[in-house]
């Protein structure tokens, strides 16, 4: 008998792209979605905890659902979010620099600094008015002209991709949305 694991479920999706067994997953996942953010392809990535250490202990703790260098010290965080709330783009924002902020320590110069790639899979649409299911976020001005090159936000609407029919922009969250919710253990390796 078949059993379907639905892989937006959070401990599956952990399973899938945050465990070393599966690294080679996690890093088709990050090159097919960040195709044109990054210069060369990424062939080596590094688990990490998942928990955003705190500086204070008054300080907010952030726990990711994936997170992972690669071999140049680029830093990703995957989320996948079965449901939005009213303020889920601040969330989004503040790991997004939680990440970034953490990379330094007193003393250090800011060109240290290395991109931050935040990729989040959202089962519900969060964008009203939105046909493009594919979005991204970076620090640039109205005329496209880049502050600092520190990555950028990337939301995949999953629900908006299924009800749109149009050719997908980026096909790696297009298939994942069109595909996981039909795979079986055989798709994939868990533990």
């Amino acid at each position: 008998m078949k059993h379907r694991i639905d892989p937006k479920i959070d401990c599956v999706f952990k399973a899938l792209l945050g465990s070393v067994e599966n690294r080679n997953l996690l890093i088709h996942f990050l090159n097919a979605i960040l195709t044109s953010d990054l210069s060369a392809p990424i062939t080596e990535a590094e688990i990490l905890n998942p928990y955003n250490d705190k500086e204070f202990l008054d300080d907010k703790l952030s726990v990711v659902d994936v997170k992972a260098k690669d071999s140049e010290g680029r830093l990703y965080q995957i989320e996948i979010q079965l449901l939005t709330y009213r303020h889920l783009p601040e969330r989004m924002v503040y790991t997004w620099c939680d990440i970034i902020s953490q990379q330094l320590q007193s003393g250090n110069d800011y060109s240290l600094l290395k991109p931050v790639y935040s990729i989040w899979l959202l089962a519900e649409n969060l964008l009203p008015g939105e046909t493009d299911y594919a979005h991204e976020y970076k620090l640039q001005n109205r005329q496209g002209c880049t502050l600092a090159d520190l990555g950028g936000i990337h939301l995949l609407e999953l629900k908006l991709s299924r009800l749109n029919g149009s050719k997908p922009r980026n096909n790696a969250g297009y298939s994942f949305s069109k595909k996981a919710s039909n795979w079986t253990r055989r798709h994939y390796r868990i533990g």
